[in-house]
């Protein structure tokens, strides 16, 4: 008898819950399960480092990284503007010195290129796989997002103008 009142029970808070979930707009589930899987994952990775279980806690902590967005940008696109910077650094054609005399722009290498665009050099790109890496990484440094990362922007439109040049 127990099982059929918990049941009924269960089968009623499902209901409800579903029939408040159909009156609510997609953006406002969107934006309360981003805290609820940012929070809960928190939580876990507490919990695990607590329980000294830390290599299990890195993943949840990057999980709940990922679904922060710091000034539009979630932490994975972070990771590759970051190493798009790196790559400019050490060809020396980036600094964040606004000072410092950086190379000519019309040197970029063929590999550079490649590397800015993340595309492999030994595999055969069309235009298509250039233009698609292209607005994907524009779409991370473009000025209009981030006034900060015009340099880059401009550095990105030449590693493209070079790419389609070798592919033509």
């Amino acid at each position: 008898m127990n099982i059929i009142i918990y049941t009924l029970v269960i089968f009623g808070i499902i209901y409800f819950l579903l029939k408040v979930l159909a009156n609510i707009s997609s953006k406002k589930i969107s934006k309360h399960l981003r805290k609820l899987i940012f929070i809960g994952s928190i939580i876990l990775a507490l919990i695990l480092a607590v329980g000294g279980k830390f290599l299990l806690s890195i993943p949840l902590t990057l999980l709940s990284l990922a679904i922060i967005k710091l000034k539009g940008f979630s932490i994975f696109q972070l990771i590759g503007l970051f190493r798009l910077i790196q790559t400019l650094k050490r060809s020396g054609r980036f600094s964040f010195n606004q000072n410092q005399n950086i190379k000519n722009s019309s040197t970029l290498s063929l590999e550079e290129a490649y590397k800015i665009l993340n595309l492999d050099i030994n595999k055969k790109n069309t235009k298509d796989d250039v233009n698609k890496a292209y607005i994907k990484i524009q779409k991370k440094i473009h000025p209009d997002v981030s006034p900060e990362t015009a340099r880059l922007s401009v550095i990105v439109n030449e590693a493209k103008e070079v790419v389609l040049n070798n592919i033509s």
